[in-house]
């Protein structure tokens, strides 16, 4: 009989933001939730690399799938989960990832290895944005929180259209934002992204659409044609089934919201108290 793999132990250090922790999974496997402030920001599997626990960035994972992006930029590195994917999935694919917290990076240098082809930097998203050379990516995707929160400069007009002009002309732009309740950031950014890219659509589960609970949206904005048949039939057959609004439906749910701007952003709300069991 083989020998077993021992069960790993949580991993906690001191980072600029607080306190990250690296809580492994049960059954010996070597995969582990990324924890910051007690909040939940990543699942990784390092044995299987392609395996997307969370259900939003399974939907980016569709994406990812379906335009088969050579050059992609992450802001927001978290455990570099979809970096991981990327890497797993198109092996060619150059990726750059901009995380602001230094300490959160050198923490998962030591812990987990760096998928290979993916170069990892220390900066705000705006920064970064601000110094990429235009047209120089195929996906952009915008997955920055700060705690449970999107910062407030990274959910306004000026924003996207800095993140547009680092995409190619048929790049893919994503955020990632949560909201609950009369979803009115989550409308918003849908129509802050609407206002940049001709061809948006928000995906999302239907409890999560009605507002019964809080969750995770996710926004795509491009200036071609989204592949909206396959994401709609890859994101109805999820484990957690979701919809993809789009269309005279995007239209509805965006209720006539205006843009964000510099001027009038805010953070993102906070999830309910114990959301995540903390």
């Amino acid at each position: 009989m083989g020998r077993q793999r021992r069960e790993a132990e949580t991993i906690s250090e001191p980072i600029d933001s607080g306190i990250a922790e690296l809580v492994p999974d049960l059954g010996g496997r070597q995969s582990w939730t990324l924890r910051v402030n007690g909040t939940p920001q990543s699942h990784v599997d390092l044995d299987d690399p392609t395996y997307l626990e969370f259900e939003y960035v399974r939907r980016l994972g569709h994406v990812v799938d379906l335009t088969a992006p050579r050059r992609v930029l992450h802001l927001g590195g978290g455990a570099l989960t979809l970096a991981r994917y990327v890497a797993a999935t198109l092996p060619r694919s150059t990726q750059q990832v901009a995380e602001i917290d230094a300490g959160l990076i050198a923490f998962l240098r030591r812990s987990l290895p760096v998928p290979p082809g993916v170069r990892i930097s220390t900066g705000d998203a705006r920064a970064v944005l601000a110094r990429a050379r235009p047209g120089s990516f195929d996906l952009v995707i915008s997955d920055v929180f700060a705690g449970a929160r999107t910062p407030a400069h990274l959910t306004s007009i000026e924003y996207v259209t800095q993140a547009s002009a680092a995409l190619g002309d048929d790049g893919i732009f994503a955020a990632n934002v949560g909201d609950g309740g009369p979803l009115t950031f989550a409308r918003a950014q849908a129509a802050t992204v609407a206002a940049v890219f001709p061809h948006v659509c928000v995906m999302a589960e239907p409890g999560v659409f009605r507002g019964r609970r809080f969750g995770n949206f996710v926004i795509l904005g491009s200036r071609i044609s989204l592949p909206l048949p396959q994401l709609i039939r890859a994101t109805a057959g999820d484990p957690f089934p979701g919809r993809v609004e789009h269309g005279t439906e995007l239209s509805r749910f965006i209720g006539g919201l205006p843009p964000t701007t510099d001027a009038t952003a805010t953070k993102s709300p906070a999830p309910p108290s114990g959301l995540w069991g903390t």
